[in-house]
């Protein structure tokens, strides 16, 4: 794709080598760079292999590309936030973004009976709202929850689902195939790598104590706590990870669609090397473990 070439076309070998020869400089290349991996992988979430899927995507397919569309959409808000030197946000962003690559990957190393249960359990507040209505809560004779029940219906109808059809996902709590994000984070990476990445990208939006000694308050000399009113700063070098979760996700997408041709198999490539390079320089220049 043309635009993705335009946005390549300026990482000639020159550029990347000048731009990896020192903390300063890695930093500001790196927050240009995922920012333009964004928009690459904004641009991969439109091809389509029109022979395959001349309008759009199936209900086999379209809850892997929600996912891939909400990846990069977390990532430019991540770079934007980076900008604006809010660390705390980023915090609470990494989480869905890694999320969303893990379970992408894994419904496509799954068969159509896993994506079937995967749409399912994504109705268990709102199957509630519909058994709530019909036992006469007063909140849907209200123009919004009137609103909101037109709107579960029209999805239910659009996948000819009734209330009847959630008997598994109940018995397996709605988990996807009755496993926790663990179980399914382990299917895919080292097992040692959940604590470090999802587990505690997880303090940021469960109002954990931990997070809120990091962000939230400041320590005083006697022991004692006091407020911290500020934001604390954004540090780039968390994005470089989130990559090695998502880029596979993409790859094994275009290939799923059939149009993981050589115009585009390059361009992932592309990115995971130049991602590896930054993570490397990262660890070399900056100071401490």
């Amino acid at each position: 794709m043309d635009e993705i070439q335009r946005i390549m076309s300026k990482y000639d070998a020159n550029y990347i080598r000048d731009n990896l020869t020192s903390a300063e400089d890695v930093t500001k290349f790196a927050a240009t760079f995922y920012r333009d991996v964004a928009e690459i992988l904004d641009a991969l979430t439109r091809v389509r292999n029109v022979e395959r899927n001349p309008t759009g995507f199936g209900l086999a397919d379209a809850p892997i590309l929600g996912l891939l569309v909400r990846i990069w959409k977390l990532l430019k808000e991540i770079i934007r936030y980076y900008n604006e030197n809010n660390g705390e946000i980023i915090g609470v962003l990494d989480r869905p973004l890694l999320e969303a690559a893990v379970m992408a990957a894994y419904l496509m190393n799954n068969d159509e009976a896993v994506m079937e249960d995967y749409r399912k359990c994504s109705y268990r507040h709102r199957l509630r709202m519909v058994l709530s209505a019909k036992a006469g809560s007063p909140f849907f004779a209200t123009k919004a929850g009137k609103r909101l029940l037109r709107s579960i219906q029209e999805k239910m109808t659009l996948e000819k689902l009734t209330q009847e059809d959630f008997a598994p996902q109940k018995k397996n709590r709605w988990q996807v195939q009755g496993k926790t994000f663990y179980d399914i984070f382990r299917t895919l990476h080292d097992e040692d790598l959940y604590s470090t990445s999802y587990g505690i990208m997880s303090e940021s939006i469960h109002g954990s104590w931990n997070d809120s000694m990091d962000f939230c308050l400041t320590k005083n000399a006697d022991g004692t706590f006091s407020a911290f009113p500020f934001f604390q700063p954004a540090d780039i070098r968390f994005v470089s990870p989130l990559l090695i979760f998502a880029v596979p996700a993409y790859r094994a997408w275009l290939q799923r669609i059939q149009a993981y041709d050589d115009g585009l198999k390059p361009v992932l490539d592309w990115v995971e090397r130049v991602n590896g390079a930054i993570f490397t320089k990262f660890d070399a220049e900056f100071e401490g473990p």
